[in-house]
């Protein structure tokens, strides 16, 4: 197969699009802890550490446009939100949280400690 010189433009798009999914700090970790089981705005606020709530909500927004997460509205008194991940974003999600083992398997074997 010949290699070309470059990324064709679809490829750029594509690159550029998982870019604007994943390259914030934020959504992986948001990802992360939906897939957890932490689907409640309050409580993705709490769990992930130094997340402003003005972040958080367009990180769900983002994750929403791109069909990762889904979003359920229980009315009452005062409306309930649950997010959850659908079956695009549990594969992205496990994909993210092999890149996390890489990452940290890297990191013991250049600083020396075993696991």
């Amino acid at each position: 197969m010949k290699r070309r010189p470059h990324l064709s433009l679809p490829e750029r798009t594509a690159y550029r699009r998982l870019e604007d999914v994943v390259g914030c700090k934020w959504s992986a970790a948001v990802l992360g802890a939906i897939g957890r089981g932490v689907q409640r705005p309050g409580q993705l606020e709490r769990f992930i550490p130094g997340i402003s709530n003005k972040v958080l909500n367009e990180r769900l927004r983002k994750l929403l446009d791109y069909g990762l997460i889904s979003r359920e509205e229980f009315p009452g008194k005062i409306l309930r939100v649950e997010y959850r991940l659908t079956d695009t974003g549990r594969e992205l999600t496990t994909i993210i949280e092999q890149i996390r083992d890489l990452d940290e398997a890297h990191a013991q074997r250049r600083t020396g400690n075993p696991g």
